[in-house]
């Protein structure tokens, strides 16, 4: 057993237990959820119990109880499925129900929005009675879910993707895109499919849009001819859905509904569509368009650049999930593919994920670059160059398509996920004053132009710009990088980041040769790295989250990683081991401690994922391998089960919390797993050459 992990169930001999402890079961779906709330029993299952075990718990369960308490209850966020076609997301919880697509855009209201009401509409697609899948797994290399069944009669397996196909603007510009075209382009369509391998099955189909964050149910009308194609609709809703199938469609209210007796090897498909392309029409093409789709996450997976180890795959789902993440047209990262999914259970710290943060972007080039998709993070830092050239003053944050006022409301009339309220849309964040983005963009181009080793004019305006802002900013006070809604403090990253944008600024001012602004950068610079070191370090020698207290924050981790100081310098080391051994709970890192820390807010929690793979990361650079493989290999086993990240986890229960999937854990993650292996390859290499009495 690994220190600090859960403590493994021997599931099927607890099924008794299960049922007796039935009803303080609440709002759960997966079975997995059966064993992390069993009341005062606080039984918990391991990161490692495998989905045939799951099912072996559900089927000694009574179906009909089960069946009851899932159908209204929310899923574990980490059960869903992501799908994407780098214009539009969507969440597929575990029981064949799509719980999360906004349209067109990633960022528009939701058409299916169960996730945050179990009234917000979703779309189902599986064997008529059963809601417990007997295996879910992406198909390998893709963004493309498969689902197997276990069904009274028979088997099931229905494969569900955000299709890919060609581009198809041969003729007419997209209003859209503003990067260079590729030879691929979304198609716009949810697809999908099921085959029956085994037996008989009843399969059941029920679409059920609500438009506008389900202030608009849908009316339903038939087109063309037959019962093969519907269209949906909603009184001052710009927006149309085509659902089209090989199965006789009905109406039942909002809800577009279809049954079939599906026979052993027999296909049938569904398709919901939502521009002027049309989706498929008949099985032949859906599998055609499915076999593209497949076909193309697989190469350009393949484009990248993957270390031979046991960690791979983690490595490829997170590069699935942040190409997933991308918009496209623009190039924008967002940080997440959905809004107000609880920070802490039942609370308030529920906020809008679905935009582009500043501070993301040296993460995420250096992750891009490190696995070999340069054309991606080029697409990324002219979306970054873009909005930095257009606005006198950068914000934190952007829409996909740049756009500058993300204004915040509350959706008073969705019951949020499992009852956390409220439910926001935008971000008010953006208005915040926030020091780390002017060294974030520095550090973002710094990274590019060292590997081409040049620097063109209009960038170096923009960079010269933020290193200007930094510079005339640094002593004031800010909201701190974990943009707290609280007063303004001296917090020390935020005064790290300014240091940042000076250094690395004066390294391209002499890329460019203007030498005397390079001077004065690195003059700048040394008094925020003594101010730093004067007022952001307690009696310890520890590094402190801001100059007016001795509260510890993982921000600070960033100092070792960005070479504010050398990684064995006494300061930095004390500095990670504090946060290490102080600011974790079960091992895992907290961003802060809410009762030290000013955040205008109520309530605990969780560890951040984020903070916990940097931490691995900060490990590495101060020496501490062992140590890092340890929380390394404990976080890698935190992940869902199709290998997806949440904001935060509960240490206790691996419970999922926050936006989903996380853009930056995943970019944390990438981050760690490379600088780990590197390190150990490094160690490897060394001992090899050392002999057996030390000597070399």
């Amino acid at each position: 057993m690994r220190p600090g992990a859960p403590t493994p169930i021997h599931l099927a001999a607890h099924a008794d237990h299960f049922r007796e402890h039935a009803d303080t079961i609440s709002r759960t779906l997966y079975v997995q959820a059966f064993v992390h709330r069993l009341g005062t029993t606080a039984a918990i299952v391991s990161p490692s119990v495998t989905p045939s075990a799951l099912v072996l718990v559900h089927r000694r369960l009574d179906r009909r109880y089960s069946a009851r308490v899932m159908a209204d209850a929310f899923p574990p966020i980490a059960d869903y499925a992501f799908l994407s076609d780098c214009e539009a997301t969507a969440l597929v919880a575990a029981d064949g129900s799509v719980e999360w697509l906004c349209l067109p855009r990633m960022d528009s209201p939701s058409v299916f929005g169960a996730i945050l009401d179990r009234d917000g509409g979703h779309f189902t697609f599986r064997p008529e009675g059963v809601r417990v899948p007997a295996f879910r797994a992406y198909l390998p290399g893709t963004l493309m879910l498969e689902t197997t069944w276990d069904a009274p009669g028979g088997w099931l397996v229905v494969r569900d993707v955000l299709l890919m196909g060609p581009w198809r603007h041969d003729d007419e510009r997209s209003t859209t895109h503003r990067r260079a075209a590729t030879d691929y382009d979304a198609q716009h369509v949810l697809l999908r499919i099921a085959q029956c391998t085994n037996g008989e099955v009843q399969i059941a189909l029920e679409c059920l849009p609500m438009f506008d964050y389900a202030r608009q149910p849908a009316d339903w009308s038939f087109s063309g001819v037959g019962y093969g194609e519907a269209v949906a609709s909603a009184d001052g809703v710009d927006l149309s859905l085509r659902l089209t199938s090989d199965l006789r469609l009905g109406f039942e209210g909002s809800s577009a509904t279809a049954r079939h007796l599906m026979k052993e090897g027999e296909s049938v498909f569904c398709a919901l569509s939502w521009s002027d392309h049309a989706g498929p029409r008949t099985l032949e093409d859906a599998q055609a368009r499915l076999s593209w789709t497949a076909r193309h996450w697989r190469h350009w997976l393949d484009r990248g650049r993957y270390p031979d180890h046991p960690w791979r795959s983690h490595l490829q789902r997170s590069a699935l999930t942040l190409k997933g993440l991308t918009y496209a047209p623009s190039g924008a990262l967002i940080a997440a593919a959905t809004t107000s999914l609880p920070e802490t259970p039942g609370g308030e710290r529920n906020w809008d994920y679905r935009y582009s943060w500043i501070r993301d972007s040296t993460f995420m080039l250096w992750a891009l670059y490190a696995l070999g998709y340069d054309w991606e993070a080029d697409d990324f830092f002219h979306f970054l160059a873009e909005v930095a050239e257009r606005d006198d003053t950068i914000q934190i944050m952007y829409g996909i398509q740049g756009e500058r006022e993300l204004d915040e409301q509350i959706l008073e009339h969705l019951s949020g996920y499992d009852g956390a309220r409220p439910v926001r849309v935008g971000n008010l964040a953006y208005e915040q004053r926030q020091h780390d983005v002017w060294g974030a963009l520095v550090t973002t181009v710094h990274l590019r132009a060292s590997s081409r080793r040049s620097l063109d004019a209009r960038t170096w305006r923009v960079v010269k710009r933020q290193v200007e802002a930094a510079m005339a900013n640094w002593r004031e006070p800010d909201q701190g990088v974990w943009e707290v809604r609280g007063a303004p403090r001296h917090f020390t990253s935020s005064k790290f980041f300014c240091w940042i944008a000076c250094d690395r600024g004066a390294d391209l001012a002499r890329l460019r040769g203007e030498h005397e602004f390079a001077a004065h950068c690195d003059e700048i610079a040394g008094e925020i790295h003594a101010d730093i070191c004067a007022n952001g370090v307690d009696d310890r020698g520890v590094f402190t989250q801001h100059y007016d207290t001795a509260a510890l924050d993982a921000s600070n981790l960033g100092m070792v990683l960005l070479r504010f100081l050398p990684p064995d310098d006494e300061r930095i080391r004390r500095t990670v081991i504090a946060i290490a051994d102080e600011l974790t709970e079960d091992g895992l890192v907290l961003r802060y401690r809410v009762d030290e820390t000013d955040d205008g807010l109520s309530g605990e929690e969780g560890t951040f994922l984020i903070c916990s793979f940097t931490l691995v990361s900060a490990l590495v650079a101060i020496g501490e391998l062992k140590r890092a493989r340890e929380l390394c290999e404990r976080l890698l086993n935190y992940a869902g089960p199709l290998g997806l990240y949440a904001e935060e986890v509960e240490p206790a229960t691996g419970r999922h919390l926050g936006n989903f999937p996380q853009a930056f854990t995943h970019l944390a993650l990438v981050f760690a797993v490379m600088q780990l292996i590197r390190a150990e390859e490094r160690s490897a290499r060394a001992g090899v050459l050392q002999s057996p009495d030390g000597t070399r």
